[in-house]
């Protein structure tokens, strides 16, 4: 990995802060699964090669088909995603890009009957984790190195 600054060095208090919400993430009931799509599919929309690269690979590691990371950038187009990654993976986008799309009250009833309200409240962590380190790869300079 390229960077422009070593900014765990630089900034040790800020970047624990950030990694212990990461930690708080990984505790929660949402599958492994789910969150790994959830952290692809927002990658994608914000243009982090870093964490595609890093969240692909992590997917792999844990035995997700290829099909379906392949797929995500497409995603409501395809039949095999649960209906619970659906909607999260919906929710995501929502929330990713909320300047536009927002998050209205029917998507938040359909999240509901997939998630209790504790899930709700750590997806909606999750999905606004991996948009704060998308952001921090970006400006950071962060590019994956071929592997």
């Amino acid at each position: 990995m390229s960077q422009r600054v070593s900014y765990y060095d630089v900034a040790p208090e800020g970047m624990k802060i950030v990694m212990d919400m990461e930690k708080y993430t990984k505790k929660s009931s949402i599958s492994r699964t789910t969150r790994e799509l959830i952290k692809i599919r927002v990658s994608q929309i914000n243009g982090c090669a870093f964490c595609i690269d890093v969240h692909t690979s992590d997917a792999r590691k844990m035995g997700e088909a290829e099909q379906r990371i392949y797929c995500l950038d497409a995603w409501k187009e395809c039949n095999f995603y649960t209906p619970e990654e659906r909607v999260a993976l919906e929710l995501s986008e929502h929330i990713t890009l909320i300047p536009t799309k927002r998050v209205p009250e029917e998507l938040y009833k359909r999240v509901r009957k997939q998630f209790d309200e504790k899930q709700y409240v750590d997806l909606v962590l999750i999905i606004n984790q991996i948009n704060n380190l998308n952001r921090i790869s970006i400006a950071m300079g962060n590019t994956p190195t071929e592997k």
